[in-house]
């Protein structure tokens, strides 16, 4: 299985990802497409249509969100993978440090580009242009 961790800069503060990331109709507007999510322990998210699902295992308010991650592509006795996303604060906005493991071997390079091209650059976007004053 092959882990890979990536970082990148968000023009608002940890407490708004934090939030927008666990709340379905702003994950969903903050990647431009249909999500549900849920800032309980053990809830259950989807994103992308359902293309992504998980569920919540730590979340610690503001800074840090640890979930169980999947996608369709996964074969069924592929075990779940894992994300951790850390929020800290910085001049410019926040820095999100998203670290990706326990992925199916033949996977791990496309998501990681995905991470980049279907969440960091909407994120980009959507905080730069306000929408989730």
């Amino acid at each position: 299985m092959n882990k890979f961790t990536i970082t990148t800069e968000i023009p608002t503060s940890p407490k708004k990802i934090f939030d927008a990331w666990l709340d379905g109709k702003q994950h969903g507007a903050m990647t431009q497409s249909p999500a549900t999510a849920t800032n309980e322990i053990a809830g259950i998210f989807t994103a992308h249509d359902g293309y992504i699902n998980g569920i919540n295992l730590e979340l610690d308010d503001g800074k840090r969100i640890l979930q169980t991650w999947r996608t369709t592509e996964f074969e069924g006795s592929d075990p779940d993978s894992s994300i951790e996303i850390t929020l800290e604060r910085i001049d410019t906005g926040t820095k999100l440090t998203l670290r990706h493991w326990n992925i199916p071997d033949d996977q791990a390079d496309g998501y990681e580009s995905g991470w980049q091209d279907f969440y960091f650059t909407p994120m980009i976007d959507y905080f730069s242009n306000g929408a989730s004053e």
